[in-house]
């Protein structure tokens, strides 16, 4: 399971991951990444999301591709809140709820691989957000970026160019844990906040180290 941060208007995160996966891993495997349930009330989406690799955000369908199908699954257990963060909270990782996606990875009987993502912030930067528009809309939250909604539906999709840089952790082996860790609760918080510590103290050292946000 591939654990990380995430942010961005329209997050490009996902897919940035996904191609340094099938470009630069030397065993590339198919990437199912998990969604929240609301994008499946937006017109087009419910069809086009499974087809891209995407799966509704259920320990159902978490458990069934680790552990039936021994597959990839990138997560992001900031979810919506961390797509909403401002350009001045820019790197700063979001809570992660009550640690769900270990739960899940500890029943799949899956290892824990932190990722850290830095250019998704500035290619799809959020300045403010409008209640106004987002009542008007019914939208979860209605962004204002730098091409939306001033270029109208395209204008989510245009990303800044931002030069990506992704950092994979070493993995956190779960099957160690003892039998049913899942069960403990404590065990499962101290899991959660672990590997938001670790991918909050790289992304640190990665954005301390940038020379440029577009020459990386």
């Amino acid at each position: 399971m591939l654990v990380s941060n995430h942010a961005g208007a329209l997050p490009p995160d996902a897919v940035m991951i996904g191609k340094a996966i099938r470009d630069e891993h030397p065993h590339p495997r198919p990437l199912h990444m998990t969604v929240e349930h609301f994008f499946k009330g937006y017109p087009g989406f419910s069809a086009l999301l499974p087809k891209i690799g995407c799966v509704p955000a259920h320990p159902a369908n978490v458990h069934r591709l680790l552990y039936d199908e021994g597959g990839l699954v990138l997560v992001f257990p900031e979810g919506r809140k961390g797509t909403e963060k401002l350009v001045k909270d820019r790197y700063r990782v979001r809570r992660f709820g009550r640690g769900g996606f270990v739960e899940a990875a500890m029943r799949g009987q899956a290892r824990i691989v932190p990722v850290c993502v830095v250019g998704a912030e500035e290619a799809a930067p959020v300045f403010a957000r409008s209640r106004l528009l987002q009542r008007a809309t019914g939208l979860l939250y209605f962004p204002l970026t730098p091409t939306f909604p001033w270029l109208g539906p395209l204008g989510m999709l245009g990303y800044l160019p931002a030069k990506f840089r992704i950092r994979f952790l070493e993995p956190i082996d779960t099957t160690a844990m003892g039998p049913d860790p899942a069960e403990d609760k404590a065990l499962v918080q101290s899991v959660a906040q672990e590997v938001r510590a670790r991918i909050q103290e790289n992304l640190e050292e990665m954005v301390s180290r940038r020379r440029s946000v577009w020459l990386g």
